[in-house]
């Protein structure tokens, strides 16, 4: 008994500082993105007409630069340890000009964080006594601070740095039912929250307070029928899909109705299941259908232009999509939830004008 208990102590005397320094080197660790690029050149519409579209890579999660701490964390962890920070349901992303991105993954009810300019990753999941439940919308303010829309009924704020700030449960008198969808307004500071079950829009300040709302139940000119996503073009228009309605819904920043367009239907150009929205800086607008397991692009008056993507698991094919996003480089992300994945579009500027 001497002898095995001698055994196992000195097993606890190797294991206990492998694992202390495990943890102090993960600290100062280094991430990538962990991304697969397509084997053959991918574009929409196809050759040869001109790219609109093209595809660059997918993303599906993060890991560790390769090197001693890495080596050590995969003695101690085991091999599977990286596969922790991979996505399981993406259903939302958002980056920023310093090359920070937020992924909300619904799968493992957090947000993945990677912060470019430090090589550094975080894996938010809310405050001490406060816990992300359902993850399905992001945002950066210009501050590069943080909001999450957890579909329970609470909005989570971060700061720049990733330290978890405050939640908001309420808009004004009434509680968040079912947040979802999430703008930002650099001009007004304000922070846009789609409620789908309140079928409204509420508009909240950097600190979580309540600043007015819009939208009822209807089928008439601002009106919502179960709204999911969001976006603020660079020009301040809102677009918000107006999923049971079949429709997308325009708006100021005021919330007064600015138009709509689309209808329900199987063929091009009719919706069946909108939910994520983006729009280009030439005025594209890009509608994610999950039923149709495409992005279908249009113009400002809702004319359709060009199918992205179809039903599979191949590159530029999507598995009951979801959330969309653009960034400052005209690159186009879709975050291709059933597919573990969230791929990336080069968006070709001036498209029409090229074209002709």
């Amino acid at each position: 008994m001497s002898a095995s208990t001698g055994h196992v102590g000195a097993g606890r005397r190797v294991a206990g500082p492998l694992v202390l320094a495990a943890l102090s080197l993960a600290c100062a660790a280094k991430w990538t993105v962990r991304t697969t690029p397509s084997p053959i050149a991918l574009q929409w519409p196809y050759q040869p007409n001109m790219a609109k579209l093209t595809f660059v890579e997918s993303l599906t999660g993060f890991s560790q630069q390769k090197g001693s701490q890495a080596a050590l964390k995969a003695f101690v962890y085991g091999r599977d340890h990286g596969q922790q920070n991979a996505f399981v349901l993406p259903v939302a992303v958002a980056t920023t000009r310093d090359g920070r991105t937020a992924v909300a993954d619904m799968g493992r009810r957090c947000v993945h964080l990677f912060l470019a300019g430090e090589q550094r990753y975080l894996r938010l999941t809310g405050g001490k006594n406060e816990k992300i439940v359902s993850p399905v919308a992001v945002v950066f303010d210009d501050e590069l601070r943080l909001y999450v829309s957890d579909s329970t009924g609470k909005i989570f704020a971060f700061g720049a740095d990733g330290a978890f700030r405050f939640t908001v449960a309420t808009a004004g008198a009434e509680a968040l039912r079912r947040p979802t969808g999430l703008a930002y307004s650099p001009d007004r500071k304000l922070l846009y929250v789609v409620d789908t079950l309140a079928n409204k829009v509420h508009a909240l300040d950097t600190s979580g307070a309540y600043a007015f709302s819009f939208g009822q139940r209807g089928d008439g000119a601002g009106q919502f029928n179960f709204p999911t996503h969001i976006f603020r073009t660079r020009s301040g228009e809102l677009y918000v899909t107006n999923s049971l309605a079949f429709r997308v819904e325009i708006f100021d920043e005021d919330g007064t109705p600015k138009g709509s367009f689309g209808r329900h239907g199987d063929g091009s150009g009719d919706l069946a299941m909108p939910k994520g929205i983006a729009v280009d800086k030439d005025g594209i607008v890009y509608v994610v259908d999950s039923l149709f397991d495409n992005v279908q692009l249009f113009n400002r008056q809702g004319e359709f232009l060009l199918t992205l993507g179809s039903r599979g698991t191949d590159s530029g094919e999507f598995w009951l999509p979801s959330g969309a996003f653009i960034d400052d480089n005209d690159s186009l992300y879709v975050c291709d939830t059933y597919n573990r994945r969230i791929q990336v579009f080069r968006i070709a500027e001036s498209y029409a004008e090229s074209a002709n």
